[in-house]
């Protein structure tokens, strides 16, 4: 499988691992051990890496996913194909690291609904999830607050 733009090939879903395994290293989890690492490729072949940052507070932490997102955003990114999430207890790997509920909505408010998580494993082997199928109900603004638009 190849994740596409146009006619050229960009990435394969193992290069996005790979790269959220480099991303995985820089994780900050002195409280859970569980590191985390994302790569977020944008729909013109771009990738933005991201790793949880914890908080000895809890709430102030963000998951790996949300800063590759946040980071993106702060570019200019707003339009994005697909991420890979890898992770594990002390970095090391044991299966795939599915996205919490908050990365979740994240996705939900800047992508498509064939927006792909490649979640990976130790070997380079995973589970492609599409986002409509990974978070079948999510809240949307064009589902959910499309009076709110009408009236900005």
């Amino acid at each position: 499988m190849t994740i596409k733009n146009g006619e050229d090939i960009i990435m394969t879903p193992v290069k996005l691992i790979r790269r959220a395994k480099e991303a995985m290293q820089h994780a900050y989890t002195p409280y859970s051990n569980f590191k985390v690492g994302a790569a977020l490729l944008t729909a013109e072949g771009k990738v933005y890496l991201g790793c949880n940052i914890e908080n000895a507070a809890y709430s102030p932490s963000n998951c790996a996913e949300r800063t590759a997102f946040f980071k993106a955003v702060y570019e200019g990114e707003r339009n994005f194909t697909a991420i890979a999430v890898v992770g594990g207890r002390n970095g090391v790997i044991e299966d795939i690291f599915p996205p919490c509920g908050v990365c979740r909505q994240v996705m939900q408010e800047f992508c498509g609904p064939d927006f792909m998580i490649y979640m990976g494993r130790s070997d380079d082997s995973y589970v492609a999830v599409r986002l409509e199928d990974f978070l079948p109900y999510g809240f949307s603004a064009g589902k959910y607050m499309k009076e709110m638009q009408k009236t900005e």
